[in-house]
């Protein structure tokens, strides 16, 4: 067993496709399959079901697949670490980021990380704050910035806290409130509302803000991204409410001020074990931000 038959094995996995792993891996696919039918012969099980159409994991490749990404995950730390010890950070820096992220501006940090450390490749995954936090705590990824309720203190990681906001209502030019200098949300009430889904860390924030004024709403839309949270709100479908910081950077809506909307912390967590050398030089960086 070796880990080039490891990296093979994670590819079919990841791509369901012999095809493709071999394409990612940059082999050709007669190699690949021979390397992992291979290491199931010496393994002595199956590790994946194969018709002409599909490919998936047998029990015996649900049970491998987590220790082959852990050893090459290892091997590729060991290989950093050795780099760092000669004066280079090299290896691969993950990144995890909400879409609304505001604190930070995420493209000039990243920017600046290459800059600096050109022989680390970087990968950035955006996704909701409980699934980042999750993320962080296999080692998936390396730090992650997250939007929470101010009572919010993810478990597993390292944190602290990078920026604290309220929320506006984002709404369409011709909105009646767009020339409004203040709302409430009770104003709001009778609004259709553009969301995230429902029991995601951004939507609670504002069904926990509804809640405590004593006021319902309909959400009609649920939808995973800012940009067509954004366009539906441009093309009058409803409104949405978003953090002032971010909201203030689109384009083709107006951003209503919020009295009584909700709060959102901003949190930068990684984790609670020693960070790889690619990692602890991007939390340095970010403890150089103003």
């Amino acid at each position: 067993m070796d880990l080039q038959q490891m990296r093979y094995v994670v590819a079919v996995a990841e791509t369901a496709s012999f095809t493709r792993a071999a394409e990612r891996c940059h082999v050709v696919q007669s190699a690949l399959s021979h390397q992992v039918a291979k290491l199931e012969k010496e393994l002595g099980a199956r590790l994946f079901e194969r018709t002409s159409r599909k490919v998936w994991l047998t029990r015996a490749g649900e049970a491998f697949l987590p220790s082959a990404r852990q050893a090459l995950e290892a091997a590729e730390r060991a290989r950093a670490e050795v780099a760092a010890a000669t004066g280079e950070v090299r290896g691969k820096l993950t990144v995890g980021s909400i879409p609304t992220v505001a604190a930070v501006d995420l493209p000039a940090v990243l920017r600046d990380y290459r800059l600096r450390h050109p022989h680390v490749r970087i990968a950035l995954r955006a996704g909701s704050s409980e699934r980042l936090v999750e993320q962080v705590r296999e080692g998936v990824v390396d730090a992650a910035f997250l939007g929470v309720q101010p009572g919010f203190r993810p478990q597993g990681v390292r944190d602290r806290e990078l920026a604290h906001g309220q929320h506006v209502a984002v709404v369409a030019p011709d909105h009646p409130l767009a020339g409004e200098e203040e709302a409430d949300l009770r104003r709001l009430a009778d609004e259709t509302f553009v969301d995230f889904a429902e029991g995601s860390a951004a939507r609670s924030q504002s069904d926990d803000a509804f809640a405590a004024a004593g006021v319902p709403r309909e959400v009609a839309f649920e939808v995973s991204g800012v940009e067509l949270m954004s366009r539906m709100v441009r093309h009058g479908l409803g409104v949405a409410l978003l953090p002032a910081p971010f909201a203030a950077e689109l384009h083709g809506v107006r951003c209503v001020p919020i009295r009584d909307g909700p709060v959102r912390v901003e949190r930068l967590v990684w984790s609670r074990f020693a960070p790889s050398p690619p990692a602890a030089a991007f939390l340095a960086l970010l403890d150089e931000l103003p």
